[in-house]
């Protein structure tokens, strides 16, 4: 007997009706039925969890350099720190480059750096009119003093940032500072771009009054009033504030981290471009330490640079310093910041120690190119 199945019926719909036709007709189903292969088993559900490529180890300093560096700071006769970063490969090299110094002036470089983030997000211009007059007098180094006359001087933000940056004019720095909204502001840009162990201080007034022994007053601004109030005070009461604050300075900063910073700045981390070309450019124009690290850069490299200086308490000087970016020809540059927080040493050796670092500075690099550091002082 023949039977029809249903055209349209599915596979395993048809092959139950197979069965059935063939039971009625007698046969034995159970070979046919045992040959069927089972049903699939779906495979395991996995999860599959990228594996992060390995961390790079960072760059190795130059051996020679590591002990060059070490040697020079640790037959110093003070309280140095010492910090090389290189910007294009990452390493750094440092002599109590975690301890911190007094900045000083170097701290300059933080108000400018927060009047130029304030120029990127569009707070003010460099061509910004502003007038100085005789209020926004400090004291120690301020040659725009001599150009405030009758109803002040008259200029730009552009003009007030060139004098601090390349000639450390106080006052124009302090016009700038309290333009952007006083310490606080330069603190919240270090905070916010992660610069790392920096401190700001209080301002020139208040900042070198304290390290005398003095409280500010107005009258210490004009001729040489805070000199002679200075030199009133007992030389126990002096004394005592000079050790306060190299112990521990309001302006204090690690050279490691400021050496951090200035590779930031090269790389553009911090700024925009306009303003980090602006900065850099303004550095390399410096008027300032033509003897300190200066001193020791060959013709052919560039370098910007803010020097630092503290005052003097007989033969101390709390706060001798220079900071910078030395760029070589080939393009690689070199955050450098040498800080002497507190020396006896005449200033002719502590330009020997700046120059001494700049020189292993240079030979390490030709010595990484293979070509001979000879000759690298430039002088």
């Amino acid at each position: 007997m023949t039977q029809i199945l249903p055209f349209n019926l599915p596979k395993p719909a048809a092959a139950i009706v197979l069965a059935a036709a063939l039971c009625a007709c007698g046969h034995d189903t159970s070979n046919h039925l045992a040959a069927l292969p089972p049903p699939p088993v779906p495979a395991p559900y996995r999860v599959v969890v990228p594996v992060p490529p390995p961390t790079p180890r960072p760059a190795k300093a130059p051996d020679a350099l590591v002990t060059n560096i070490n040697m020079i700071g640790r037959n110093f006769d003070g309280r140095v720190g010492i910090a090389v970063r290189s910007v294009d490969q990452g390493w750094t090299v440092s002599s109590n480059g975690e301890t911190r110094m007094p900045q000083q002036s170097v701290s300059k470089l933080w108000v400018a750096m927060t009047v130029l983030d304030y120029l990127d997000s569009g707070r003010l211009k460099l061509d910004d009119p502003i007038v100085l007059t005789k209020d926004d007098f400090t004291l120690f180094h301020q040659p725009v003093a001599a150009l405030v006359t009758g109803d002040g001087y008259h200029t730009t933000i552009r003009e007030l940032l060139r004098r601090a940056l390349t000639m450390s004019d106080n006052t124009c720095n302090d016009r700038l500072l309290r333009y952007v909204g006083g310490p606080a502001a330069v603190r919240d840009f270090i905070r916010r771009k992660g610069l790392g162990d920096i401190r700001f201080g209080p301002g020139e007034k208040l900042l070198q009054s304290a390290t005398a022994g003095l409280e500010w007053k107005p009258e210490f601004a004009f001729g040489n009033a805070f000199t002679r109030a200075r030199a009133r005070l007992p030389q126990t009461a002096r004394i005592a504030a000079f050790e306060r604050y190299v112990a521990d300075p309001p302006d204090g900063a690690a050279p490691s981290a400021i050496a951090n910073a200035l590779a930031k700045l090269k790389l553009g981390q911090l700024l925009s471009k306009s303003s980090t070309d602006y900065l850099i450019s303004t550095m390399e124009a410096s008027k300032t330490g033509k003897q300190r690290m200066h001193g020791a850069v060959p013709g052919d490299w560039s370098f910007g640079h803010k020097t630092g200086t503290g005052q003097d308490l007989g033969s101390r000087t709390a706060g001798y310093n220079d900071v910078g970016l030395l760029m070589a020809p080939d393009g690689r540059s070199y955050a450098v910041a040498i800080m002497i927080g507190d020396t006896p040493k005449a200033i002719p050796q502590r330009q020997a120690l700046m120059h001494a670092v700049v020189e292993a500075v240079i030979a390490s690099h030709r010595g990484q190119d293979g070509r001979s550091g000879s000759d690298s002082s430039g002088r």
